[in-house]
């Protein structure tokens, strides 16, 4: 109307909210006449600015109808195939209004001192005085002024000296899937990012973080103008990156470089668009911390971390809330967790008030973080939450709130640490004491990104051994996608994991694809072996029809034994050197396995079962040792009932794996293979709705027992697992992690060592004497648990929420059992081997390529080999001592070694090497991580060897 000229007048728009799923559910986006994006709308951010002049008002929003799931019941609108056509959400409001700027000050004058009131003790003699300010303020009403003139004396009174200082930042946590699949994230983002613009432009001390490189890449992809506004917004500091990483991933399911990938994506792509890389990792979110993660974060240019996720622990309150993390090489990054315990703050004075008393730090420092906004969709913070901001800043009965960056509030802290500070130091990993059960839930989702970061690697150590480039960071991104925290922990709707398995599918044929152009070109055209483990192997391998002719060609006088097995394949000796190939030989044989229909024996094993086909003798005969105490059975399948009280895909309660029933009956035991190089004994088993045939197989020359597990699983709401009990006195078990290993406890002695009944570990646990141990490997579970003097690897979950079919259908994997001498060196050996098996390959090579990298070194591993990001030709290799221990190694290249140095991760160079005689040298404190840059001859040279 003509009236209105001059004043505020905003849109106010219900797509049909409810509002306590605000985000989660019905949500729009606000474009112009020329379709770009304005704002977000959604429950808390309902109006828009529309100007003043007269005459009609056109929005255009675009709607999105999400579901909103019930927490923690089964629902079918988690997939489009279930989800039908049922509207969701009835259209309910939009109308022009005139916001009275003086009244809408008043109302937060009021709740921000009403608040600063009730946090007050109920004996502070400023509660009285302020509740009397109050009750003068609405006596006056309705005269506005005169109200905010009788409440003006209250919010004069400044802070006392010793208030605690707090630092909000600006945040919207948006979960790169979760109860939406991925293309309805993208949408998020856009909504939320032009709601955080637009408040810029209006409060021009607003500071915003936002993290995740690949969020920002869809808006540069999808929205290059809104880019180009967070661009600018960047450059002025009122937007601020922060993260470094490709997204905010899982800590405990990716494999050590995968956490290397997401920081060198991440960081590139924040200096390579916005001139700067991150100083802060940026993961409140995450389901637990390894202790690697330290070194890797620092390697990435990162020395300061904020989580708070640990706020949620159920059994022990972690007591620090700023403190040096100390990782398992010694490395330390200075960590924060909020106070204010949530990364979704709306600065409200009982937020405030929560946050200092909750701080654990008084005693040295005066600084805390606090994220705001809302989150998932939720657009971020609101002006609503700046006002309030702006009245807590200096005020009486409630610490000082300042606008800021995690960055200025780390500055903070440095300076209080060094005027000398007493810093806590927390040593070792952060282990999160809930959602235990993510180690297990959607394990196809698991399985595919295993299978990727396998042939990742593969890829780049063949393509450099070609001297070509891998042309692999638009796959390794989307990996790293689908590596985010409700993605990978198998903690998202149906149509969340249908997508990650549908790429993992495509990335994984095209890495095969790349593998094989790769290796033709380095194999010659006989059948060829290769090996991509970090070192060199001699044993029994098992290759398919593709070796049958090269072996007969090749037969001569002495040559090795083979034998053609039921499954298919042929078994024989092989010797192929790490990171590297050779021709298909059958070498000679001083072992043989011998089955008979309740025992298997090598020169290293003697194994026997009973009638229901569970093991109950393994004899290490190599250290004269029975493996299994006495009367008991091992390889014994699980099943208990899985009712978490609270997070169902998320959870695994305590009680649940002491109260599983053994699967201890066999419908059939069949001895498939019987020598003299494989045993295989197979035992088929029923239970509820499921099958499962599990089958034990023993090589000649081999003390490691092989389990393949397939099982056809149709429950609901339970677990399925397969215990080792261990004739082994430990006090710890040493579980395999990111680049190293850590040590958790056998037993439930204090409440910080029992609440890890289910821990993480990748390819192996360990139990072990000084001279004697037992490792349980696997090539692709997570969950297991050490009490009782047993292992417990977690098989399978079936929750019902958010996906109410998870994990339903077919599924195989195999573990192994490993006796061994002392030390862990073997143990990590055999667990790499045990994931990368040897493999038969074809090419049209004249001779097979030389191994590009050669180490020397027991317990280190090989993480990475590729050629320089920089089209230099120099060579990268990423490698960690494993085993905890001082390692002294030699590295040499395909071509004399010239130049050597130590990187970060970002592949730039930190400090030289000594090279001598064209290899380089170097010692490895326990549990480092190196990353090496080679400059090596030209080809010209003949390799040093």
């Amino acid at each position: 109307p003509d009236h209105w000229a001059g004043r505020r007048v905003e849109a106010v728009i219900d797509l049909g909210f409810h509002r306590d799923a605000a985000g989660f559910q019905c949500e729009g986006l606000v474009v112009d006449d020329a379709g770009l994006p304005v704002q977000g709308i959604h429950p808390r951010r309902t109006n828009v600015a529309v100007g003043s002049k007269p005459g009609p008002v056109v929005l255009m929003v675009e709607a999105a109808s999400n579901p909103s799931f019930p927490q923690f019941r089964p629902s079918p609108l988690g997939s489009p195939a279930t989800a039908g056509e049922e509207r969701l959400y009835r259209f309910r409001r939009a109308e022009l209004v005139v916001v009275d700027s003086e009244a809408e000050a008043l109302m937060h004058d009021l709740e921000v001192i009403d608040g600063v009131m009730r946090s007050l003790a109920l004996d502070d003699p400023r509660r009285p005085r302020l509740l009397r300010d109050i009750e003068r303020a609405l006596d006056a009403v309705p005269d506005v002024a005169a109200a905010r003139h009788a409440i003006e004396p209250a919010l004069a009174l400044p802070a006392r000296s010793s208030a605690h200082h707090i630092i909000a930042t600006g945040h919207a946590h948006i979960d790169t899937a979760w109860l939406w699949p991925i293309r309805e994230t993208r949408r998020k983002c856009e909504r939320t990012f032009a709601s955080a613009v637009r408040l810029m432009d209006e409060h021009p001390g607003y500071r915003f973080v936002c993290s995740q490189a690949q969020q920002y890449a869809w808006i540069e992809e999808r929205r290059p103008e809104l880019f180009a506004r967070i661009a600018a917004k960047v450059d002025s500091g009122q937007w601020v990156p922060v993260g470094g990483m490709w997204v905010e991933s899982d800590m405990n399911l990716p494999s050590g470089e995968s956490l290397v990938r997401q920081i060198v994506h991440g960081q590139r792509y924040f200096e390579q668009h916005f001139g700067q890389r991150c100083t802060e990792v940026w993961i409140p979110d995450v389901f637990g911390y390894p202790a690697g993660l330290p070194q890797v974060f620092a390697a990435g240019g990162m020395k300061r971390f904020v989580t708070q996720k640990l706020s949620w622990n159920k059994q022990n309150r972690f007591p620090h809330h700023t403190f040096w993390w100390e990782g398992l090489d010694g490395t330390r990054v200075l960590t924060h967790f909020p106070p204010v315990d949530t990364y979704n703050a709306e600065i409200t004075p009982a937020e405030c008030a929560h946050a200092v008393e909750n701080f654990s730090e008084h005693g040295w420092s005066d600084w805390s973080l606090m994220p705001f906004g809302h989150g998932d969709g939720g657009g971020g913070p609101t002006r609503e939450m700046l006002h309030r901001a702006h009245r807590l800043a200096d005020l009486d009965g409630a610490p000082r709130v300042e606008i800021g960056t995690p960055a200025e509030f780390f500055q903070h802290v440095e300076r209080e640490i060094h005027l000398g500070a007493p810093v806590p130091v927390w040593r070792g990993e952060l282990y999160f004491e809930t959602h235990r059960g993510t180690l297990t839930s959607q394990i196809r989702t698991k399985l595919g990104n295993r299978r990727c970061e396998r042939l990742l690697r593969e890829v780049e150590l063949w393509a450099a051994t070609s001297g070509v480039a891998a042309d692999v960071d638009e796959l390794w991104r989307e990996v790293l996608t689908q590596q985010f925290h409700d993605i990978l922990p198998g903690s998202s709707i149906a149509w969340v994991h249908a997508d990650a398995e549908a790429t993992h599918t495509r990335i994984e044929q095209q890495l095969r694809e790349r593998i094989d152009a790769f290796v033709e070109t380095l194999a010659p055209g006989s059948a060829t072996l290769t090996n991509v483990a970090s070192h060199d192997r001699d044993e029994i391998v098992i290759i398919g029809e593709l070796v049958d002719d090269d072996l007969s060609t090749r037969s001569q006088s002495g040559s090795g034994p083979t034998q053609s097995l039921a499954a298919g394949g042929l078994a024989f000796r092989a010797a192929i050197p790490g990171n590297g190939m050779a021709p298909v030989l059958a070498l000679p044989v001083d072992d043989h396995v011998v089955v008979t229909d309740r025992s298997m024996t090598n020169r290293h094993l003697a194994v026997r079962w009973d009638e229901g086909g569970n093991l109950t003798s393994i004899i290490d005969v190599d250290h004269a040792r029975e493996v299994l105490p006495e009367r008991a059975l091992a390889a014994v399948l699980e099943l208990a009932i899985d009712h978490p009280v609270e997070y169902d895909a998320w959870d695994l309660e305590a009680w649940t794996p002491p109260n599983a029933t053994p699967i201890t009956t066999a419908d059939r035991i069949t001895v498939t293979d019987n020598g003299p190089l494989v045993g295989t004994v197979r035992v088929d088993r029923a239970f509820g709705d499921s099958t499962a045939s599990v089958t034990y197989s023993l090589r000649a020359g081999s003390p490691r027992l092989d389990i393949h597990i397939d099982v056809d699983w149709h429950e609901h709401e339970h677990l399925l697992s397969m215990v080792f009990p261990l004739d082994v006195r430990a006090d710890t078990a040493t579980c395999d992690v990111q680049f190293g290993s850590v040590r958790r406890p056998t037993h439930p002695t204090t409440s910080w060592d029992a609440a890890k009944f289910e821990v993480c570990a990748h390819r192996f646990v360990d139990v072990a004497e000084p001279e004697f141990g037992v490792a349980i490997l696997n090539n692709g579970r997570y969950g297991h648990g050490v009490f009782d003097g047993q292992v417990r690897v977690s098989l399978l979950r079936a929750a019902r929420y958010p996906d109410p079919d998870a994990d339903q259908g077919r599924h195989s994997v195999d573990v192994a059992l490993y006796p061994h001498g002392s030390g862990l060196a073997d143990v990590v050996r055999e667990a790499e081997r045990f994931n990368t098996p040897v493999r038969a390959v074809r090419g049209s090579a004249a001779e097979i390529a030389t191994p590009i990298v050669s180490l020397t070194g027991a317990g280190v591993e090989i993480d990475a080999i590729k050629l320089a990001d920089d089209a230099s030709g120099d060579l990268v290799v990423r490698l960690h001592e494993a085993c905890g221990d001082r390692r002294h190694v030699t590295v040499r290249a395909d071509r004399r070694i010239l130049g050597a140095s130590r990187c970060n991760l970002l592949e730039e160079p930190a400090s030289g090497l000594e090279v001598g005689d064209g290899i380089a040298v170097l010692t490895l404190r326990p549990f480092e991580l190196v990353t090496l840059r080679l400059t090596r001859a030209s080809a010209d040279y003949t390799p040093a060897r």
